[in-house]
């Protein structure tokens, strides 16, 4: 999981908690509350993830998030979809077939806030809080325990559990009720969506110009150019290196969410529509799997 040996976690008394979901994202998340000292136990679907996880953590694997869930007062998720989660949740051998009163359930899925506000309400009803809790900062994130968090929910349940949410994030903020988590992340990725764009317009626009763009990129990224997209993935860009990152498959997952969102509230999104149809391109490139980034090929292959 090539967890960073710097990362200082909060001196917290040794707690059982469980984390479904051993992905690019989840699998270094549950690998930093496992080196916090917690105990940890684990499901993954693809059941070979969760042995390797095990091999390099030593920690418990599960067969069923049921079983996972177990005596755990928190429960960290972080899977693929709605669908996804409310299987995980409330499905057969779910989280709640097991889940005692007082355990917080912590989703750090990007969904739809009316799936939050759904499960929120569902385990409510058995004495669990459901707090929605998207993150940013990628794999690289992940990794190095650096995430943000940004969380809608029960104010005391979040008080609770944002001690252990420090052992993989940096920053863990309460942004309101039910469904701001959520709502709060699409507020993110509207953000990085249009500003990926225009740093690929920019990047392209330069090599056909024929300037030398990593001398360019040291230059505006001392400038009112920079961004963290800029300092970590302009050179990658400009070499066309694609092979890590979030997969732009899971981009138009999101900005479907965002697209849905905003015809409800009735928000005007042209650019993030946009750059989806740009994204579209991109997959039917071959490039489903490759970084967010790859934006910039659609301009350079021309």
């Amino acid at each position: 999981m090539a967890l960073i040996a710097e990362k200082k976690y909060p001196a917290l008394p040794q707690q059982k908690v469980a984390f479904v979901g051993l992905g690019v994202m989840g699998g270094p998340m549950a690998g930093h509350l496992a080196r916090a000292g917690h105990r940890v136990t684990v499901f993954n679907r693809t059941a070979q993830k969760a042995l390797d996880w095990q091999a390099e953590f030593g920690q418990q694997v599960a067969q069923t998030p049921a079983e996972a869930a177990h005596t755990a007062k928190f429960i960290g998720l972080c899977v693929g979809n709605d669908d996804d989660v409310r299987q995980v949740v409330a499905g057969p051998d779910g989280i709640l077939e097991s889940a005692q009163p007082g355990t917080v359930i912590c989703d750090h899925t990007t969904t739809s806030a009316s799936l939050a506000r759904e499960l929120a309400a569902l385990c409510a009803e058995q004495g669990v809080a459901f707090l929605d809790a998207p993150v940013s900062g990628g794999q690289a994130g992940a990794q190095n325990g650096l995430l943000a968090v940004m969380a809608g929910g029960d104010a005391a349940a979040f008080a609770r559990v944002q001690p252990v949410l420090m052992a993989y994030a940096k920053a863990a903020t309460r942004i309101g009720d039910s469904g701001a988590g959520q709502l709060t992340k699409m507020v993110n990725q509207l953000c990085i969506a249009g500003l990926v764009q225009a740093l690929a317009e920019g990047l392209a626009f330069g090599q056909k110009a024929g300037l030398p763009m990593e001398l360019v990129l040291d230059v505006i990224g001392k400038g009112a150019a920079q961004s963290w997209q800029m300092d970590n993935r302009g050179k990658t860009m400009l070499a066309g290196q694609f092979d890590f990152g979030f997969a732009v498959d899971w981009m138009r997952k999101d900005l479907a969410l965002v697209l849905d969102e905003a015809a409800r509230v009735q928000a005007d999104v042209p650019v993030a529509a946009l750059v989806d149809s740009f994204y579209a391109e991109v997959q039917a490139h071959g490039g489903a799997r490759w970084d967010t980034s790859s934006l910039v090929v659609r301009l350079t292959e021309k």
